[in-house]
């Protein structure tokens, strides 16, 4: 018999709350609403997508009349974890019960890869119990497996139709609902009769835009953060002698760096989108954080903290232009590359291929950052930034430019530092009130979008500044969110990432703090998430949400 904890049972027994449309269950009806476009290259998306561009959005009124037949579901889930991963599952099942009780959930068992070996089982109330508002994706497990070939989609179709399936509901990030919405076009050309709905998440948070207001796991996630940054800014300022350099999940976007900085106010803060949008180069970056530890030195305080994205050198337009050469040249000499086994020989056979400025970068950088410029790429064919030590590269490098203050008499402190990369911390913890809710929600929109025949649409949640039972559920046509981009050294149609925006309020409240937080100790001290209690406390939502809906 499984032994849990207190907090998990209790958090089993917590009963996530449902926009009010929802307040008879399932008794809906589908309404249409705008048709739109892609947010770029639409002729291009038209002419690969042409059963599922153009789609209307879709909301719901309420419909006392709504009758339902049997209806087979099957669900995945896709990529990194997110905290809310089960909940989207219990919504999922508890939608499709009430529509219909002879109605049937089918997990797909370690992501994508389960549709192809058609490894499943049938989730029942039992078996989902246990896992309501927990965290973690051990329900059914995740993997990463891309589907793009016709191979594939033929074996998901066959493997779904033996089940019965006439609904799949994809779970995962942008690359992930990439790889739904292109599923979504090959089964309504061969006409399957198998509709695909993606569900938003990544705990990175640039899976948004207008429609789909926060992907789920990033409030959880940054909480989770923030209590880690407030402990170490506590003892930061009770030693007074450390330097700490946090590294913060984020590869494609700084939204978690920006909330947590609003959140924790830290000395130095880089966002990603801003560095570009500068033009930085990365000397630049490095002579703007070694300043703010000369002036916190003059003040007597050899200590602070400083958070920066994990995706940080992507952004940085030479070393973007670096990493971009090296994608493509990689891709082109994958066999040749995979054969050199000594470290240094692969670095110069490299050198001799890389254009005359970006090999000039390449050689005047650390060799262990050079080293994991050149590791095997992720399943997308970019750079793993994850294993790219930015954080111990801008020590080294600051190190390095005080050294010479020192020698000019300009700088006479000490710089002792820790490093720290906080990402898994974040991905498994259990949900929010508020993610635990949103993604039941989901859920539970998700299965009237499949019990109405729709496909290729994201199921969506918004006004969620609001209380939950204003939330507004419906359904984007994920056509509506995709561009062109290279993978792979070719144009591929994707999701487009929401980056920060420089104009928003969340980044301008940022930027009119942080020249007063990087002198001053302004540390702010979050504490866990708390699932109890005042609803000041135990649903507050992130600052990036309140400021981006004001």
């Amino acid at each position: 018999m499984k032994e849990f904890s207190q907090l998990h049972k209790a958090r089993t027994g917590y009963q996530p709350k449902l926009p009010s449309v929802f307040l008879n269950g399932p008794k809906v009806k589908i309404i249409n609403g705008k048709t739109g476009s892609s947010v770029a290259d639409q002729d291009k998306i038209k002419a690969l997508f042409p059963k599922t561009f153009g789609m209307p959005t879709i909301g719901f009124e309420a419909n006392e009349n709504a009758e339902f037949k049997p209806l087979n579901i099957g669900v995945i889930l896709s990529g990194g974890q997110a905290p809310g991963g089960h909940n989207v599952i219990a919504g999922l099942y508890d939608g499709l019960k009430a529509c219909h009780p002879n109605s049937k959930l089918y997990g797909f068992l370690g992501g994508p890869t389960g549709l192809t070996d058609n490894e499943y089982r049938e989730l029942d109330a039992n078996y989902i119990a246990e896992y309501r508002n927990t965290g973690g994706f051990d329900m059914i497990a995740s993997g990463r497996t891309k589907l793009e070939t016709a191979e594939q989609y033929e074996i998901t179709a066959k493997n779904c139709k033996a089940l019965g399936i006439e609904a799949l509901v994809i779970i995962g990030g942008d690359d992930s609902n990439t790889n739904a919405a292109v599923l979504a076009e090959y089964f309504a050309q061969h006409e399957t009769g198998i509709s695909v709905i993606g569900v938003p998440k990544t705990i990175d948070g640039d899976l948004k835009n207008e429609m789909i207001e926060a992907s789920f796991g990033f409030d959880t996630a940054t909480k989770v953060y923030n209590e880690l940054i407030g402990n170490i800014q506590r003892d930061a300022n009770s030693a007074k002698k450390y330097w700490h350099v946090i590294k913060l999940m984020g590869r494609s976007a700084s939204h978690i760096t920006l909330e947590c900085a609003l959140r924790s106010q830290p000395n130095l803060a880089i966002i990603s989108e801003e560095v570009e949008a500068k033009k930085q180069t990365l000397h630049e970056i490095v002579e703007e954080l070694t300043q703010v530890v000369v002036k916190r030195s003059n003040n007597k305080e050899n200590f602070g903290t400083l958070i920066v994205p994990e995706g940080l050198i992507e952004f940085i337009p030479e070393m973007k232009s670096l990493i971009s050469e090296l994608n493509d040249l990689m891709a082109a000499n994958k066999t040749e590359i995979n054969e050199i086994k000594d470290t240094d020989t692969k670095r110069n056979y490299i050198l001799d291929k890389l254009q005359n400025d970006t090999a000039t970068l390449y050689r005047s950088l650390p060799r262990q950052i050079a080293k994991q410029l050149i590791m095997e790429r992720d399943p997308h064919g970019n750079v793993q930034v994850s294993l790219i030590e930015t954080d111990k590269l801008l020590v080294y490098m600051i190190e390095e430019r005080l050294e010479i203050l020192r020698a000019e008499g300009k700088y006479n402190g000490n710089f002792k530092t820790h490093t720290h990369f906080f990402g898994y911390e974040g991905r498994c913890s259990f949900p929010s009130n508020f993610d635990a809710d949103y993604t039941y929600a989901l859920g539970y929109t998700a299965s009237l979008l499949s019990e109405n025949k729709c496909t290729g649409y994201m199921s969506s949640v918004r006004n969620l500044k609001d209380a939950a039972e204003n939330w507004i559920p419906g359904g984007i046509p994920m056509t509506q969110m995709m561009n062109m981009e290279r993978r792979h050294g070719k144009d591929k149609p994707v999701i487009k990432k929401a980056l920060v925006e420089l104009d928003d309020l969340p980044f301008k409240t940022f930027a009119n703090n942080r020249d007063k937080w990087a002198i001053e100790t302004s540390y702010i001290y979050s504490g866990p998430i708390q699932y109890y209690g005042p609803t000041e406390i135990s649903e507050i939502k992130t600052i990036t949400l309140e400021l981006e809906h004001q």
